[in-house]
């Protein structure tokens, strides 16, 4: 199967869902005020990974490229973000809260995979048994 060529209607897509996504990050950074531990960082990445282990196996979601593009690469990709993470890390480390730092490289990481795991497993429908006979 062939590559999907690029075009200008799926780059907008991805653009206007990555916006909506961004803002939404956004707002919950700015509803979440200033700690020294980064917790909205943390749940805006395991969440935005459950939703993206779930995306692909959501059925009515296969049959449509524009859905998948807007809501996986898009949206999800809008609001998850591993620039902020790796930059809070870093900020971290280099105020001398390498145990904080540390501790949110690992949670962030862990729960992520765990929680991108989840929604794939979540989401999963089992095959229907072939009839015999």
């Amino acid at each position: 199967m062939s590559p999907r060529p690029l075009r200008a209607a799926d780059l907008l897509i991805v653009a206007a869902g990555g916006a909506v996504g961004a803002a939404g990050r956004h707002g919950i950074d700015v509803a979440a005020g200033d700690t020294l531990f980064p917790w909205a960082t943390l749940a805006i990445n395991v969440v935005g990974a459950f939703a993206l282990g779930v995306l692909p196996v959501v059925a009515a979601l296969g049959r449509s490229h524009r859905w998948s593009l807007l809501l996986g690469p898009g949206l999800l990709g809008g609001f998850t973000t591993v620039s902020a993470w790796a930059g809070q890390v870093r900020e971290l480390a280099a105020t001398g809260h390498t145990a904080l730092a540390g501790l949110h490289l690992a949670v962030t990481l862990g729960a992520g995979l765990l929680a991108a795991a989840l929604g794939q497993r979540s989401a999963h429908r089992p095959e229907p048994e072939e009839a015999t006979g």
